[in-house]
């Protein structure tokens, strides 16, 4: 009894990297095309990938056969539910949700030209769309319901979309506004999302958004990259980078960890960038657009 209790003790101290969704490490997410890449940083050197997951359209058997031309091309993947699931969302009109151990779908929709997508509280869903046809939106659904949108409003050429838990808001990014909603009627079956700010860019054309912290949201925008202090609620430019047009963007504070894209050729990229340490990461079969890291 007393080794059973060391034993526990010694799990708690050390952490749980053991159990499921709390792998802590340092993985980069790619895609593009038609497929999912999920490599371990650490063990990884230029084009040479420690490959840890990965997915194809073609695994996606339990969808209807007509549905995998709206998840090509992917343009965002991100790890949600804590590294348990990655989100992925496509400009060819589908989002789909991926449990990681197992790789079945648990959600599904199509909707026009989705550039990001976010998980919220009560397995709901938010989507920034850059086009519709009844006009720019983000859109919210639910798991249990594909293909049935719940709510709709207005977003001009939406590209990003960011929940923070602490503060209970989620943040969208359009190509000229930030705009901040909360939850509204979200236990019922028609959930809402209440808009309460809008701040107009420093610089139009809004491309990727992340959450540095429970306090500042980061950024690209045209040919730059912002921070923006939610408390002040200022912009400010984001100095650790100094290139132009970054497509993604992800930035640890603690420890200085700056990974982003930046556009090649038509928009799209085969490299990944990181710094602190510089490093370059080569992936030839993807066309990517956004990657993503774990932990954030």
């Amino acid at each position: 009894m007393k080794v059973c209790k060391v034993f526990v003790l010694l799990l708690f101290i050390t952490g749980t990297a053991c159990m499921p969704g709390k792998n802590r490490k340092h993985e980069i997410i790619a895609c593009g095309g038609h497929r999912i890449i999920v490599f371990d940083e650490e063990q990884s050197n230029g084009a040479d990938l420690k490959i840890v997951w990965q997915w194809d359209i073609s695994e996606a058997t339990s969808l209807p056969a007509e549905y995998g031309k709206y998840l090509n091309p992917l343009d965002e993947c991100k790890p949600v539910d804590d590294n348990r699931k990655i989100l992925a969302t496509s400009s060819g009109g589908g989002v789909v949700l991926l449990d990681r151990a197992t790789k079945k779908i648990l959600f599904w929709a199509n909707a026009p030209m989705a550039h990001s997508a976010e998980y919220l509280p009560g397995n709901r869903i938010a989507v920034a769309l850059s086009s519709h046809p009844h006009g720019n939106s983000i859109e919210i659904y639910d798991t249990k319901t594909p293909e049935q949108c719940l709510y709709r409003d207005s977003l001009y050429w939406g590209h990003g979309v960011v929940w923070i838990p602490l503060r209970e808001r989620l943040y969208a990014l359009g190509s000229n506004d930030l705009v901040c909603y909360s939850l509204k009627n979200w236990d019922s079956e028609q959930p809402a999302l209440q808009r309460e700010k809008a701040w107009k860019l420093p610089q139009e054309g809004g491309h990727d958004l992340v959450a540095v912290s429970d306090h500042e949201l980061l950024f690209s925008a045209g040919e730059s990259v912002w921070t923006f202090y939610l408390e002040a609620e200022r912009f400010e430019p984001f100095h650790p980078l100094n290139v132009h047009d970054v497509k993604s963007v992800n930035y640890n504070k603690e420890t200085g960890k700056l990974v982003y894209t930046q556009a090649e050729t038509d928009y799209w990229t085969h490299h990944i960038y990181s710094k602190n340490p510089d490093k370059v990461y080569t992936i030839l079969d993807i066309r990517i657009y956004k990657a993503r890291v774990y932990p954030r």
